[in-house]
């Protein structure tokens, strides 16, 4: 893979990255609610599904999701299902517990950790914007399993620095911010996680045609 490739990719991750989606709110959530480890397990969660996406991509599993009805509905109204019992969850949540014991520190980064996984997993509007998006950087003469791997590397390696960004910015604002105006920034979280969850329920696998 040349230089232009990974350059252009790159600068192509990163516009679409720019944009907040639920992994995103997710760590942006954690970071102001909860200890860094706790965070920083979301990110390997959200990292971690970029490099299976990615890989199922490889194996044809966007164009199985496009051929197939069912699936395709089946996993968009789980995904929908999950943001928005997130979003509930969310904006009801205490803001606090950023002096937590090491048990429940720990329990809690599992459950981040499963959570943002489950979240990227379950929405089949990524799978096909990915099944749609990554193959353009792929080179048919060269080795195409190898590609795809850098290929996904390079998105989980941008997802990582653009979520930690998104959890310390969240961090700045537990210190600076009172108890209030944090328990804010988690409500308005939960809100755009609801408002995703309702435009999730919407989509339609034509939108990419």
């Amino acid at each position: 893979m040349d230089s232009t490739t990974l350059f252009l990719y790159l600068i192509a991750v990163a516009a679409v990255m720019v944009t907040p989606g639920p992994t995103m709110l997710l760590a942006l959530s954690n970071g102001a609610t909860r200890p860094m480890r706790v965070a920083a397990c979301g990110i390997a969660g959200a990292a971690l599904a970029d490099l299976i996406l990615i890989g199922a991509v490889g194996c044809g599993l966007g164009a199985v999701l496009q051929a197939s009805e069912h699936l395709f509905t089946a996993i968009k109204w789980l995904g929908a299902a999950y943001l928005f019992y997130l979003a509930v969850s969310m904006w009801r949540a205490p803001t606090q517990a950023l002096v937590a014991t090491s048990d429940a520190t720990s329990a809690s980064g599992r459950a981040a950790f499963l959570r943002a996984l489950f979240v990227a997993l379950s929405n089949p509007k990524t799978i096909l914007f990915t099944s749609a998006f990554v193959p353009q950087f792929v080179h048919a003469d060269k080795p195409v399993a190898v590609q795809y791997v850098i290929l996904a590397v390079i998105a989980a390696l941008m997802d990582i620095v653009m979520m930690a960004i998104y959890a310390f910015g969240g961090r700045h604002a537990v210190r600076t911010l009172s108890a209030r105006a944090v328990q804010w920034i988690n409500r308005g979280c939960a809100g755009m996680l609801a408002f995703l969850a309702v435009g999730l329920s919407l989509y339609r696998r034509s939108d990419l045609r």
